[in-house]
């Protein structure tokens, strides 16, 4: 199936970085990721509890703005856009689910302190992406504020940010999953429309 002209239209907003038009991909193409994230953990029959599938799907929308949507440049268009983010999704997933299969986070929780987490790669954001990262920021504490910061909006590695902070290198991704977290829980929720504001009643005068 070709690239509809919808899809076109969208990716051509995203990557124009138009108003909206991140959170228009998103509501689009949201249940796709769940799907992906619950059918692959299904086929590999590994065990996610809610909060391991919140978390990898907002790794895969993460990695979806990295690099300045790095993923839509490099679509080609020779199948529907579903497809691809299927194929791409799904690499993401088995990433996550690999890393949790082999015990992977187990091991280095029981050997942090004797050991030094491989660098991971720098991080890089579109600009709808950063805008939804700053908003974000706002509502985490200084400390987590700086984490996030420096990783995701100034690409800074892991050994970097510990450098620069002072805090423990095994700190740094704990602070980032947190606010992988709440990113995924701010762009499935409505922002909140103001309510009008209530004109008062005037007082009948007295002896009325």
């Amino acid at each position: 199936m070709a690239l509809t002209a919808v899809d076109r239209a969208l990716l051509h907003r995203c990557l124009n970085h138009q108003v909206g038009a991140w959170n228009d991909f998103v509501d689009r193409y949201l249940g796709l990721f769940y799907h992906v994230v619950h059918h692959t953990a299904h086929l590999r029959s590994v065990p996610l509890t809610p909060e391991d599938v919140e978390d990898v799907v907002a790794e895969i929308l993460l990695r979806m703005v990295a690099n300045d949507y790095a993923v839509f440049r490099t679509f080609r268009g020779q199948s529907s856009l579903a497809t691809y983010l299927t194929v791409i999704a799904r690499r993401i997933c088995v990433h996550e689910l690999a890393k949790r299969a082999s015990g992977q986070e187990l091991a280095q929780a029981n050997h942090r302190r004797h050991r030094t987490e491989d660098t991971p790669p720098k991080a890089q954001v579109g600009l709808e992406g950063l805008e939804e990262i700053q908003r974000i920021l706002r509502r985490l504490p200084t400390r987590e504020r700086q984490v996030v910061r420096l990783f995701y909006l100034e690409g800074r590695s892991y050994e970097e940010i510990s450098t620069e902070l002072g805090i423990p290198v095994n700190s740094i991704g704990p602070v980032l999953s947190r606010a992988r977290r709440a990113l995924r829980r701010d762009l499935k929720s409505p922002r909140p429309t103001p309510a009008p504001p209530t004109q008062k009643q005037a007082k009948p005068p007295a002896g009325a």
